[in-house]
């Protein structure tokens, strides 16, 4: 019996599929897609407004429903593979699959079913993603192992996020482009500097099991500088995209507010005060997301982007 079955009592009544679902969107969180999708839909827009000035919904629509459930994969593979080391951490032994909220059984169908959706987005969109869709998948399955080889395993969830943008131009224009990789590695390295943060919250418990970060080998205060360092370089690939786009006015009004947000995020945590670090994490990433989307979707408008 795995220590993460051990925490679970004596099988209870049977439980609504509808709550199963409810429970498994909980374990994936299924609300964090807002970090990842506004950035998914400027590539793709910005790959359209080349393409044909127009916006093309069916594509839209399938690019929503590879990230949504890729996403969906990776956070449930993730659960399952680190259950048994949440069930040892005191800020994760709440979690479903500990508790038995949710049956690992459940998760793995999710997963599945998760998997196929992404696999059949992809299918849909063009031959080169339905080709490139199973090297998406290695990195989401990696990343929860990584912790146990690597102190670095903040740059493989970059890389893992890093593939959204990339793909959502691949799935508009089915051609290789340098710009979208840009944008994927600003989000990339972005989503790796915010998971430096949110992993100084768990330095004690990762020590104790030998679960490897940046924080836990190097400590808080070099995680947090480092979390600063990455911010900077996503500015300035945030800034090359621009660059390399053409974007206008309302692009560069979104960036300056990004940066202003970067400054409140760091300014909230300290290597002494982590009391507002899910305000930091949460709140603060997703304004990040929301608030660059609409600027660029306000200028690719103004630059005669039609509905």
């Amino acid at each position: 019996m795995s220590a993460a079955e051990g925490v679970v009592g004596p099988p209870g009544p049977a439980v609504p599929s509808s709550g199963r679902v409810k429970a498994f969107l909980r374990l994936v969180m299924i609300e964090h897609s807002i970090f990842a999708l506004p950035f998914a839909y400027i590539a793709a827009l910005t790959a359209m407004f080349r393409e044909s000035r127009g916006v093309h919904w069916w594509q839209l629509c399938l690019v929503t429903v590879a990230m949504v459930t890729l996403r969906t994969f990776a956070m449930a593979a993730n659960r399952i593979i680190d259950r048994e080391i949440d069930a040892r951490n005191p800020r994760t032994a709440g979690r479903e699959l500990v508790t038995g909220a949710v049956s690992v059984r459940t998760a793995w169908i999710g997963a599945s079913v998760a998997l196929v959706l992404f696999l059949g987005s992809a299918a849909l969109l063009n031959p080169l993603c339905l080709a490139l869709a199973p090297l998406a998948v290695v990195p989401m399955v990696v990343y929860p192992y990584g912790k146990r080889f690597t102190d670095l395993p903040h740059a493989i969830l970059g890389l893992a996020q890093a593939i959204g943008p990339i793909g959502a131009w691949l799935a508009v224009t089915g051609a290789w482009s340098w710009e979208a990789v840009v944008l994927g590695f600003a989000v990339g390295v972005w989503i790796g500097g915010f998971d430096l943060i949110f992993g100084c919250q768990d330095v004690a418990a990762d020590r104790a099991e030998g679960v490897r970060s940046v924080p836990a080998r190097w400590g808080i205060a070099a995680a947090l500088y480092g979390a600063r360092a990455a911010h900077v370089v996503s500015v300035a690939l945030f800034v090359t995209f621009g660059l390399l786009t053409d974007a206008g006015i309302f692009y560069w009004t979104g960036l300056t507010i990004v940066v202003g947000a970067f400054v409140y995020e760091h300014s909230l945590v300290t290597p002494r005060d982590l009391s507002r670090l899910n305000r930091a994490f949460f709140t603060v990433n997703g304004f990040i997301g929301i608030a660059l989307f609409v600027c660029a979707l306000l200028d690719l408008a103004l630059r005669g982007l039609s509905v």
